[in-house]
């Protein structure tokens, strides 16, 4: 299979399983989270280097946020992909039984009108026949055909129709699959790539400096515009008030950091 064709059937897939909102919904709301995680991060170790600025030999290193963002990223990126797996996992399986569940009810009552139709045109011994397939099919026996000839009886492991709806099944248990994963990957891999753009300054230099702190809320506040813009994107307007929504949220996690210093002696 080329490339062109996988493509086209992960495309089927996802307009399958309605993975297009899904992913969006799950990469605004982790992205959302892990930037604010950095910020929160970022706007405590800006606390602490105030704090230190008389005595710059008790200062944290770029290297001790660096380690403490990554890991933090790392946790919440594990923590993400694992219970979003699971979950959607859990959610799919169950969406799939009722699926079943609904197909195998339809498929009763189409069976029970076919079969009624039929044996009201049918002689005794042709009925007696059509009995003894059901009871067969319903013991899950293989059917063996009586009259090869009458178009009417045939057996089950050659019904078209069986297959064709096999084949339906299978193809929604693939795409139901392939968006379990996808959706895991964006749940795990949005908050890890929120959290870890901010961390881009303090990999120049290992003492810190305004420069570390005033370039990491440049990245920060480039990431709340870009989610404001995604999410104007999706709902068809709105850019600027949704951006000044996210970038007001950064903002007051930097405020209620600084008040911690007032109420919490560093």
């Amino acid at each position: 299979m080329g490339l062109k064709d996988l493509i086209k059937k992960w495309r089927k897939y996802s307009e399958m399983s309605n993975l297009g909102i899904i992913v969006r919904r799950k990469f605004f709301n982790n992205c959302f989270d892990g930037a604010l995680t950095c910020a929160g991060i970022v706007s405590g170790s800006f606390i602490i280097f105030l704090s230190n600025l008389s005595n710059p030999a008790q200062n944290l290193s770029s290297t001790i946020i660096i380690i403490t963002g990554f890991s933090t990223a790392l946790a919440i990126g594990i923590s993400g992909l694992w219970g979003a797996f699971l979950s959607e996992e859990a959610e799919r399986k169950k969406k799939l039984i009722d699926l079943k569940k609904e197909m195998g009810i339809f498929e009763e009552e189409k069976e029970e009108k076919l079969n009624s139709k039929e044996k009201n045109g049918l002689n005794n011994d042709e009925k007696e026949i059509l009995e003894e397939q059901e009871i067969q099919k319903a013991m899950v026996t293989p059917i063996n055909l009586t009259n090869t000839n009458d178009k009417r009886f045939f057996s089950l492991k050659g019904n078209p129709k069986k297959k064709k709806r096999k084949h339906h099944n299978s193809i929604i248990e693939q795409s139901e699959r392939f968006a379990t994963i996808i959706a895991s990957l964006v749940d795990g891999g949005a908050p890890v790539l929120g959290s870890i753009l901010p961390l881009i300054p303090f990999f120049f230099g290992d003492t810190l400096s305004l420069f570390h702190f005033l370039f990491a809320y440049i990245v920060l506040i480039a990431i709340l515009i870009y989610l404001g813009i995604f999410l104007g994107k999706i709902s068809g307007g709105g850019y600027v008030k949704y951006a000044i929504h996210l970038v007001t949220a950064g903002f007051t996690t930097l405020l209620v950091s600084l008040l911690l210093q007032l109420v919490i002696p560093t």
